[in-house]
This record gives C-alpha cells, sequence and structure tokens, in this order.
C-alpha cells in the first residue's frame, strides 16, 4: 500500500480533462485509485486509459455540464454503478472570462457562476447520496484560487466565484464534519493550463510572471496535484476545514511592492 492509502477508492475529478485536473487524475490513478472523470468536452475512456497507463475498468469518463443538478446525478449513478460508492470529490471544474466590471452583464456572470460555483454545489450533493455512510475516509476538496482573495482586473466574475467557493467549503466542513465528510479548499496561484495558456504565449511575459513569484517560476500541475491528493487522503484525516494556497509564495509578496527609497541596494 502507498502513503497516501488510496488504493481502490473511487475519486470524481471535475473538469478532468483541462490542464489540473489532468494532472489530479494521474495523481489518483498512479496512487492506485479509480477515477470518475467528469468534463464538458472528455475524450473516450479508451484514450484516456491509453493516456494514463491504465485498464478501462479503473475509469469511468463521463461528459457533464455540471450546472445541470440532473446531469450531475445521472453522471454520479454511472460511476457509482462501474466503479463503486465515492471516497473522494474534487471540485476542479472552472471557466473564466475576463471582462471590464463596467461591461459585466448578466449572461457572462450567470456562466461563471453556473460553473464555478453552483456546479460544485451540485457535486457535492451528489458526493453524499454516492458515497458510503460511514466510510473510513469520505473527503471533498474545493479549488479555489489566490484570485478569491485579491482583486485582479477584468475578473469580476471569476474572482467572485472563487471567493464565494473558500466559503461553501467553510459551510460544507461546518455542516458535513459531523457526517463523517471532510472539506478542505486549494487555491492555487501561478500555473500554465488551458485557462491561462494565453499569457505566457510571450516568452516575455512568461518571464515577467516568474520574476514576481520568489520560487522565480511558474508552477507545475503536478505539484498543484500532489497537495490535493494529500487533502483527499486518509494522511489528512484531521485536517479539515483547511485552505492550503499553492503559489511558489506569490501572495506573500504585497509589502515588497512599497517604495523604500531608503533602503540600500
Amino acid at each position: 500500500m502507498s502513503w497516501l492509502q488510496l488504493e481502490g477508492q473511487v475519486c470524481v475529478v471535475t473538469g478532468a480533462a483541462g490542464g489540473l485536473g489532468r494532472a489530479i487524475v494521474r495523481g489518483f490513478l498512479e496512487a492506485g485509485a479509480k477515477v470518475g472523470m467528469l468534463d464538458r468536452n472528455p475524450a473516450d475512456a479508451e484514450s484516456f486509459a491509453a493516456e494514463f497507463g491504465v485498464s478501462e475498468d479503473r475509469l469511468s469518463v463521463q461528459a457533464c455540464d455540471i450546472g445541470d443538478a440532473d446531469a450531475v446525478e445521472a453522471a454520479f449513478a454511472k460511476i457509482h454503478e462501474k466503479l463503486g460508492a465515492v471516497s473522494v470529490l474534487v471540485n476542479n471544474a472552472a471557466m473564466s472570462t475576463p471582462k471590464p466590471l463596467l461591461e459585466l452583464d448578466a449572461a457572462h456572470w450567470d456562466a461563471q457562476m453556473r460553473v464555478n460555483l453552483t456546479g460544485a454545489i451540485f457535486c457535492a450533493q451528489a458526493f453524499h447520496r454516492h458515497s458510503e455512510e460511514g466510510a473510513s475516509n469520505r473527503s471533498i476538496v474545493n479549488i479555489a484560487s489566490i484570485g478569491g482573495t485579491n482583486a485582479q482586473a477584468n475578473s469580476a466574475a471569476y474572482s467572485t466565484s472563487k471567493a464565494a467557493m473558500r466559503m461553501l467549503s467553510q459551510q460544507m466542513a461546518l455542516e458535513w464534519g459531523p457526517l463523517g465528510v471532510r472539506v478542505n479548499t486549494v487555491s492555487p496561484g501561478l500555473f500554465i493550463t488551458p485557462i491561462s495558456a494565453k499569457f505566457y504565449e510571450k516568452p516575455e511575459d512568461k518571464a515577467r510572471r516568474e520574476q514576481v513569484v520568489p520560487l522565480k517560476r511558474i508552477g507545475d500541475p503536478e505539484e498543484l496535484a500532489n497537495t490535493v491528493l494529500f487533502l483527499a487522503s486518509p494522511r489528512a484525516s484531521y485536517v479539515h476545514g483547511a485552505e492550503l494556497i499553492v503559489d511558489g509564495g506569490f501572495t506573500k509578496t504585497l509589502m515588497s511592492h512599497i517604495p523604500r527609497p531608503y533602503a540600500k541596494g
């Protein structure tokens, strides 16, 4: 048995075909878990099995709009039927379509809230219906963002949805802890994913971003996945209601932006 003790557990990942989602799925499979993959536009199970080097009987791939409660329930039911009762949920699915605050319209706002927040609620409720009451490890990991604590231009809908995700996690921790479900949050910093790739197309832009991170590099999706796997696993059995920021120290740089003309060097 591996250190994480996730062998045989059924782990559902939303937004599973994206950059961070794929890394999380790979991590669970390498730890011996079975994985239910939810995504609006997934590939077929055979191609994913080949990509991850596992047998198809360890994967259940479901095309699912998580903003649709009926679609979520149907997807979880299929995963439960094929793989067994669900032990872990990672609410990773998200969308971001930047727009200035003055140009924010109802459709733009609603679309991001539907995926980034409402979908997480629907999936968490379905998790309860398809997990095993009294199981030794039942865990939800919600993916928020450093954008949920730090305002950024043209990101009102996305940042607000991620701030709400942080509070939703706290609410889940309070209400569902007594039911034996651990709930924690991971807030990523700068990672290159399909959503953020456009910001790194020019080498000079990537270099500028690297310079503002104390570790002087952009995160690898596997590094985020490692954090998620720990929180999801029995090794984090007394970690509940926590938020881990995975950003290479970027959010600790605020004071460095204050001009200090008297400072040496």
